[in-house]
This record gives structure tokens, C-alpha cells and sequence, in this order.
């Protein structure tokens, strides 16, 4: 069944591929190989795999431009263990713009979201645009999701969704929206949503969004939120967050209980000169009861020369469910016009449980980039995390070529 699904994807490309080359249209896009090795966390063996990305869009394909087409896919190949060959398109879809200078419309496998939901169907999406202060979408298709080696949609899978924008106010974003999720078994999810962002004075920006569940009757999330610019150097934020966790009404999980998560959190952003830079945080972490943390998060980014940056962080929690100590240390060096260099260090020392000891974390990591030209690069990481699962250390890593077109 996979394979035939291959079949008709490659076969549908080359149809489209005929037809815009007719065109003379535009092509512009990604072509990614890569070498991937790591250890499986299944079966604590070495992988090493074999990928192929493309990502393209094509434009200028009709006489007005209005019609494009994109799309996205990954083929791999496990070359130590056998796993066999996968193939993943993430989407691949059609996008006409400005129908009767009214409708944008959008056929294919897409990503859609609105402030209730999200999802990767096949499936379209109706654009109604120009008809007064208020823009409507309407988005439906088959439900599209993964497992770890193949897509796990079902025949009865499928969602819906509509929205309402505010439009024509530039200071202000504003949207109410549905969003409708079924399976096999019927609805599994029905939720309404509603976003919106305001700019006020020129240096505030509020914004907030939240997400209702029909069924249980309660708010799955809450965000409230302010980012003040106090002048270009300087950027002060604050938000509210609330979160009670539900789950498809089809799912087993969703008769067990849970408890609602809060978390209030400010942060500030100063950048001295073109050297220094600093920023802190301070998070307050409510998981119900009396259970809660808090989190202090300090950073400071340093550019001794034009071409090389050395970001260091530290940041310390403490409260339900054990405290930590963190620190990191990336540096950045372009050594030339064409080759980057990169660097980290990752160290933590956490106490899970009072009756235990202190346990320490480690990664290491070291990068590449080289440019060949304007077109092609290549891309190199290697990453060591240490005292990882049954591993001492857990290497990592990933070598990419990269082709721009």
C-alpha cells in the first residue's frame, strides 16, 4: 500500500512537473542529502541513516501569478539495522490567490491552523477576503499524522474548521474560530477558539489567545501577554499562561484525571553595545495543590570581535519535582566569508528525589558550516551527551549537503 502511494506521488509530480516546465515557470527550493547516526532509545542500537529533503515552490506558473505550487517530502534509508525504507510527505498542495480579487484558495496536503486548533490534512482551505472588516476561512480534508516509521491515519480520520478575522486595522489582530477533530468513532475533539493583538503608543504590544473544549466544558489554555519596547536596545515581556490538559474523547486517556497547570513569567532584554548583550527571566511554576517551582534564567552574549559571539547562560529552578542547576556556552566564529565554526557546552546538576544525591548532565556538540558557493553548502555536527540511558556516551551527529535552486 505504501509503495503504491509512492507510485501516484511520484506520478502526480511528473504530471505537474510536465505541465509547469510548459509554463516556463519558476522553481526555487532546497535539495538536502544527509548521513544520520545516533543510538536507537528503543533498542539502544547504533543507527546510521541515509535522507533525502526537497523542499520547492514554483511560481510564476499562469500569466498573473496567482497560481503557485509547494511542496515538502523526506525519503530515508536505515543502513545498519535494516529498518527498511520510509517516506514522509509533510505537504505538497496547490495555492490560488485572489479569485474575483475575493477568494485565495488552497488544495492539497497543507498545514491548516487557527486559534482552536491545528492539523496536516489533505484536504483544501477557503480564503473570503475584501467583503468589509471581517475576513472567513473554512479549512476540512482527511486527518494526516505519523507513528515512528509510518502515517496512521484512518479511512473515518477527518477535521474541519472555521474562523472569523478582524481585517484592515493595523494595530489590531483579532480571531474567533472552530475547530472539529474525527475519528473512527466519531468526534474526537471540538473546541472554539479566539486570538488577539493590539499595538498601543508605539512600544506595547499586547496579545493573548485561548482555546475552549466543548465537551468538558473547560478552558484547555489561556495566554496573556504584554511586550513593552521600552527603546531599541531594551524589551520588556510578561505573560499569564494557564493550561488543563484534555485529550480525544475516543482516547482511553481521557477518563484519567488531571490537574491544571499555571505559570507567570517576566523577562527583559538589554543590549548594552554592540559587545555586550544581557537578558534574565524568573518563571513561577503552579502544577495545583501544593506543588510549585521557580525558575531564574540569566544570559549574557558577548561579541569581543565583529565575527566571533560567545552566548553563556545559567539558569536554576527549584520546588515540585526537584531542583536544577544549568549552565551553557555556544560560541560562533565566522573564520571566513564562506566557513563557520560552532561550539557548545551543556552542564546540569539536578536532585530528583531528597533522599538521592546530586546527578550531573552533560553535552557537547561541535559544528560546521562551509559554503561552496552561493548555491551549496555543507553542514557538519557531532554531539556527545554523557551518562545518557545504558549509555556512557551517547554520540550523535549528522553530516549535510545542501543545495539551493
Amino acid at each position: 500500500m505504501r509503495m503504491k502511494h509512492i507510485f501516484r506521488t511520484i506520478i502526480c509530480g511528473s504530471i505537474l512537473f510536465s505541465a509547469v516546465s510548459a509554463w516556463s515557470a519558476e522553481f526555487h527550493g532546497r535539495s538536502s542529502s544527509q548521513i544520520l547516526w545516533f543510538n536507537s532509545i528503543f533498542n539502544d542500537q547504533k543507527q546510521v541513516e541515509l535522507a533525502q529533503l526537497l523542499r520547492f515552490s514554483a511560481t510564476k506558473i499562469d500569466a498573473e501569478n496567482k497560481f503557485t505550487l509547494h511542496g515538502y517530502g523526506r525519503i530515508s534509508q536505515d543502513i545498519r539495522n535494516g529498518d527498511g525504507f520510509e517516506s514522509r510527505l509533510f505537504y505538497l498542495y496547490g495555492d490560488y490567490t485572489n479569485l474575483f480579487d475575493k477568494l485565495d484558495i488552497r488544495i492539497g496536503r497543507q498545514f491548516v491552523n487557527n486559534a482552536a486548533g491545528s492539523a496536516l490534512i489533505d484536504g483544501g482551505m477557503v480564503n473570503l477576503k475584501n467583503v468589509g472588516p471581517i475576513a472567513f476561512s473554512l479549512l476540512g480534508g482527511r486527518n494526516v499524522f505519523f507513528g515512528i516509521d509510518r502515517e496512521l491515519a484512518h479511512g473515518g480520520d477527518t477535521v474541519f474548521g472555521a474562523a472569523a478575522t478582524l481585517t484592515g486595522y493595523p494595530a489590531t489582530d483579532a480571531e474567533i474560530s472552530y475547530f472539529i477533530k474525527r475519528d473512527q468513532d466519531g468526534i474526537a475533539r471540538e473546541t472554539i477558539g479566539a486570538m488577539f493583538k493590539q499595538y498601543l503608543f508605539k512600544g506595547l504590544k499586547l496579545y493573548g489567545n485561548t482555546r475552549f473544549d466543548t465537551a468538558s466544558e473547560t478552558f484547555e489554555e489561556v495566554l496573556i501577554g504584554a511586550k513593552y519596547f521600552a527603546s531599541v536596545d531594551l524589551v520588556i515581556s510578561a505573560e499569564w499562561f494557564k493550561s488543563y490538559p484534555t485529550f480525544d474523547y475516543t482516547s482511553i486517556y481521557s477518563v484519567f484525571a488531571v490537574d491544571r497547570y499555571l505559570e507567570g513569567s517576566v523577562r527583559a532584554d538589554y543590549t548594552i553595545n554592540d559587545m555586550f548583550a544581557v537578558r534574565g527571566a524568573y518563571k513561577r511554576q503552579d502544577f495545583g495543590g501544593d506543588t510549585s517551582g521557580d525558575v531564574y534564567e540569566i544570559g549574557l552574549k558577548v561579541r569581543p570581535i565583529t565575527n566571533l559571539m560567545i552566548d553563556v547562560a545559567y539558569d536554576r529552578r527549584q520546588g515540585y519535582a526537584g531542583d536544577l542547576n544549568g549552565a551553557t556556552l555556544d560560541v560562533l566564529y565566522d573564520y571566513t566569508p564562506k566557513l563557520q565554526l560552532a561550539g557548545g557546552i551543556a552542564y546540569d546538576v539536578y536532585q530528583k528525589d531528597s533522599m538521592t544525591g546530586d546527578t550531573t548532565a552533560q553535552t557537547y556538540w561541535l559544528g560546521t558550516r562551509y559554503k561552496l558557493d552561493k548555491a551549496m553548502s555543507f553542514d557538519l555536527r557531532v554531539q556527545d551527551n554523557v551518562d545518557v540511558g545504558h549509555f556512557e556516551h551517547d554520540w550523535s551527529g549528522r553530516a549535510v549537503f545542501n543545495y539551493d535552486f
